[in-house]
């Protein structure tokens, strides 16, 4: 790490988990896991279109990823694009309780499932156009050797915090009448989120310039990433086992749906599942991040594909509602360390001044398996059942835990260029 950003590691750690913190209470009012889902099966009954909920949230997240990693290559700060962007990811829940309210007999199911599609797409590309520019400057104020643990404490802030949300979201769903039963929590969820932004606009970030490299044209951009994947196959292997985790993520989309339809299980005990799930993470995401700064990011990671894919089993074969409870905590736990460790890990593979261009391509070519992966989920619930869906998230989970560990090599244990320390320029 750069010693001139060293004095502010305490600083940045703490307003930066403080953002979490907030981020998470607020999320856990719009849960893309339990809340719309649940708001989405009020407009439409069809299996497919509520299990692109899920979809359209993790395609924004990674398409547009790779778009915006030229532009952060070229920047001396960070903060003041991700401060820009993530209001775009922010403001939308106000909008999306404006459709709640709409949605109660003002208009048609179908204007409102178009209203409210168009708003979480909005929201998917706002977090999506933040991403690489939050992670690189996530990867430059924190030191690598407390990245992951910095991540793991991160997210359990955040679950921390919604688990109480949670059960108060799952609380008001089901006792309020409608319109407010969704308005509520996702009036909630925008104050909060603007909560969270107070905290993410304190990160300290001292400007430091770019290799002058870093500059390219589009076709000088399109060849360096050409070239990053022709010439590092570690890398390449990393990224089709990121691919084949969608696969494994399959199931986790569907299982509220499925307790609902098949157990009958009322709102108020999804919210409860959700806090069971939120707990799980909580617990599981600092042990993750601090294994994979101690040992390895790569054999954490593998560690949760096992506990994904057994999810997918248990809800396979469960015979009662109850199961679940155990199903959405191996969810959480799986999810602590999918959320510490392909961060932490992506930059591993990179020289400082690249991380833009790791980060971007990583998540971009993600993208459209991340688009297909729910669809066959929702196109296999229902035409073959839920039961093959699961089926094939178990099989993701295994290839996957396979690969990370047989081949994909450590790669904090391969040399990387180190780009020469350029003058900082003050802070604002």
């Amino acid at each position: 790490m750069r010693e001139e950003l060293r004095p502010h590691v305490r600083h940045n750690f703490t307003v930066n988990v403080l953002d979490a913190t907030f981020y998470g209470f607020a999320l856990s009012f719009a849960s893309f896991t339990t809340i719309l889902p649940l708001f989405f099966s009020t407009l439409t009954n069809s299996t497919m279109l509520i299990g692109m909920v899920a979809a359209v949230h993790s395609i924004g997240w990674f398409f547009p990823q790779l778009l915006t990693a030229k532009r952060v290559g070229r920047l001396s700060r960070y903060r003041p694009m991700v401060l820009g962007m993530t209001l775009h990811e922010r403001l939308p829940y106000f909008l999306l309780a404006g459709v709640a309210f709409l949605a109660a007999g003002v208009v048609s199911r179908e204007i409102a499932l178009l209203l409210a599609f168009g708003v979480v797409i909005w929201q998917a590309l706002g977090a999506g156009l933040t991403a690489t520019a939050w992670q690189s400057m996530i990867a430059k104020v924190i030191p690598d050797n407390m990245r992951g643990t910095f991540y793991g404490i991160q997210s359990s802030a955040a679950n921390l915090t919604g688990i109480g949300g949670a059960v108060l979201a799952g609380v008001l769903v089901q006792t309020l009448p409608a319109p407010w039963n969704f308005t509520l929590p996702f009036v909630l969820c925008g104050i909060f989120m603007m909560v969270s932004f107070v905290f993410l606009a304190r990160t300290r970030e001292p400007a430091i310039e770019p290799p002058k490299e870093m500059t390219l044209s589009w076709r000088e951009f399109i060849d360096r990433l050409i070239a990053i994947l022709r010439e590092n196959p570690n890398y390449r292997w990393f990224i089709v086992a990121r691919m084949v985790t969608q696969v494994a993520t399959i199931g986790s989309a569907f299982y509220t749906v499925y307790a609902v339809r098949q157990f009958n299980v009322e709102a108020g005990t999804l919210g409860l599942m959700t806090g069971v799930m939120s707990l799980a993470l909580t617990l599981a995401t600092p042990l993750f991040g601090w294994l994979g700064d101690r040992y390895s990011h790569r054999l954490a990671y593998a560690v949760g594909m096992v506990l994904i894919g057994t999810s997918a089993v248990i809800a396979l074969v469960a015979p009662s509602a109850g199961w679940f409870y155990v199903v959405f905590a191996l969810v959480g736990a799986s999810n602590g360390a999918l959320w510490t460790t392909p961060m932490a890990l992506t930059v591993e593979f990179c020289s400082e001044s690249e991380r833009p261009y790791y980060i971007g391509l990583t998540s971009t070519l993600i993208g459209p398996v991340s688009l297909f992966v729910p669809l066959l989920g929702g196109w296999l619930a229902d035409s073959a059942g839920f039961g093959s869906t699961f089926a094939l998230a178990v099989v993701g989970a295994a290839v996957t835990a396979v690969m990370l560990v047989f081949v994909v090599r450590e790669p904090r244990h391969v040399v990387k260029t180190i780009q020469p320390v350029y003058a900082n320029q003050a802070m604002d």
